[in-house]
């Protein structure tokens, strides 16, 4: 019978620690080293998707840690991209470093405060980003739904403009040293997966 209690125990501790907020904690250091790789397209081939075109503009690939994930349903972006992730490399892959700065996301747009940095403002905004994410196949789409807070993720495919018939249109940032409106990356991921530690 003590056996049962135990483990019964053991199960309700695990569920606070790791699934009750949906996050995880690693241990600190520097999980994701790398700044994301890009190299921009010269000659790119539209193709149609849903009722859009897209325009890929440069490959991309990343390794990041997920500093906040926000699902998104009202509005017409949700139809394309349902899932933003605010990801983080170099230091900001950091545990220690991210135990000092609050992060949060709205609106499309990734936020983050501290009140004593752990790392100069510029190298908070320029390893970490604000990514919408558009699934290239349902496999791609379902990893992306498994993902959460604190997991490493690594996933790459193309930075992309959509336009629809109407003149809207949605274009990704190409750098990642801007900070504000239109900072964002918007990027059609065809392959994406989960780090396992």
């Amino acid at each position: 019978m003590k056996k049962i209690i135990y483990f019964l125990l053991a199960l309700a501790v695990l569920w606070f620690v790791f699934l009750r907020n949906g996050s995880f904690r690693f241990v600190p250091g520097v999980l994701a080293p790398s700044s994301p790789r890009q190299v921009n397209i010269v000659s790119p081939q539209s193709f149609p998707f849903k009722e859009y075109t897209i325009t890929p503009l440069a490959n991309f690939y990343i390794k990041a840690k997920v500093l906040s994930k926000k699902n998104y349903r009202w509005g017409r972006e949700s139809n394309i991209s349902s899932v933003d992730l605010a990801l983080g490399w170099g230091n900001m892959s950091d545990e220690d470093v991210l135990d000092l700065i609050d992060i949060s996301q709205s609106n499309r747009w990734y936020r983050w405060r501290t009140d004593k940095f752990p790392i100069p403002r510029k190298e908070i905004e320029t390893n970490s980003g604000n990514m919408h994410l558009v699934p290239a196949n349902q496999s791609v789409r379902s990893m992306i739904n498994c993902t959460h807070k604190g997991d490493i993720v690594e996933f790459s495919g193309n930075l992309i403009r959509i336009d629809a018939k109407d003149g809207w249109h949605w274009v990704s940032s190409l750098s990642r040293d801007d900070t504000g409106s239109h900072s964002c990356e918007l990027i059609w991921v065809e392959n994406f997966e989960i780090q396992k530690f």
